[in-house]
């Protein structure tokens, strides 16, 4: 499309220079969000970064500039349903999907268009929803990148035995029954969390960031998942969990587990790294779920497990 989407900048947080921002097309028409920033002099690969569910590529300017300055050309872009992406129901706070193959396809179709702009090798990063999804990628067969790093990615959500039993059934019978568009009970959505009682972050700074964020363009806020979404996530983490063939991913994985994650489930995160074939477990002591806006010394381990993977497999 002629027209380009917007770049929202805020204080501490401005569009990296030479960020292009683009539309893309979905298989069915939906209007993703795109953005692509790269590095000055030769690149040394390519970074594809995804982030998790309610999250929207500005979160993620901070990350892209510091991989752009090691080299590395890094390709933004919002899942369906979020972000600045189309959403998916009439009321664009419902965090909605009817299973994850057309969220699988968006991807294929953003490798595809920006398939000569990429430079290899190629890196896949991608964080809670975002990390279940590409290793779902990987898991279905695509060869093309050189390594992963998955961050608190969600493999399984941190809920009681009782709420992690009846998830699946639950969220499939309100799917049955034509109400998979209604929010999961209690989940609509609540005011910002005062910053002592947020879940994701101990970085003051850059969670005040993410609030002003959306508060410089509230279209970027995504509120509570639907029953459809539970669903389309149970049902996504059980097949990676029981039917995937994680051993069939040759490349290397290495699997960030924020230590004091109370959003997704860790042991789930361990599991999946001891059943592939070139799997690393590293724990991020004391983080909270969102390690890429959590503290410096935080952050830093995500960093220094990248460039280990940048320093073994490009040049």
């Amino acid at each position: 499309m002629a027209d380009m989407p917007p770049l929202i900048a805020v204080e501490g947080a401005p569009v990296p220079a030479g960020l292009q921002a683009a539309w893309l097309m979905g298989a069915d028409g939906t209007r993703l969000r795109t953005a692509l920033l790269e590095p000055r002099g030769r690149p040394r690969g390519s970074v594809v970064l995804s982030v998790g569910r309610t999250e929207y590529l500005e979160k993620y300017f901070e990350t892209a500039q510091a991989l752009a300055d090691r080299g590395f050309a890094v390709l933004l872009h919002d899942w369906r349903g979020q972000g600045l992406s189309d959403r998916l129901l009439s009321d664009r706070l419902r965090g909605h999907a009817v299973g994850f193959d057309a969220f699988l396809d968006d991807y294929q179709r953003l490798l595809a268009v920006y398939l000569s702009r990429l430079p290899k090798p190629w890196f896949m990063v991608g964080h809670s929803m975002g990390g279940c999804l590409n290793l779902m990628t990987l898991a279905k067969g695509e060869t093309r990148f050189a390594a992963a790093v998955l961050l608190a990615p969600m493999l399984g959500l941190n809920l009681s035995a009782v709420n992690r039993a009846v998830a699946g059934p639950l969220s499939r019978l309100f799917d049955s029954l034509g109400r998979g568009g209604d929010y999961v009970l209690g989940q609509k959505g609540t005011p910002w969390p005062a910053f002592d009682i947020n879940l994701l972050t101990h970085d003051r700074v850059r969670y005040a960031r993410m609030h002003a964020q959306l508060l410089a363009n509230p279209e970027l806020k995504l509120g509570g998942p639907t029953w459809s979404w539970l669903a389309s996530a149970v049902a996504a983490m059980r097949w990676l969990a029981r039917d995937a063939d994680l051993s069939a991913i040759r490349i290397p994985v290495t699997v960030l587990s924020a230590q004091a994650d109370s959003i997704v489930d860790n042991a789930a995160q361990a599991l999946a790294a001891e059943r592939l074939s070139k799997g690393t477990l590293v724990q991020v002591p004391g983080a909270n779920h969102e390690i890429l806006q959590e503290t410096d010394p935080r952050r830093a381990v995500f960093l220094e497990a990248f460039d280990q993977l940048a320093a073994f497999v490009a040049a």
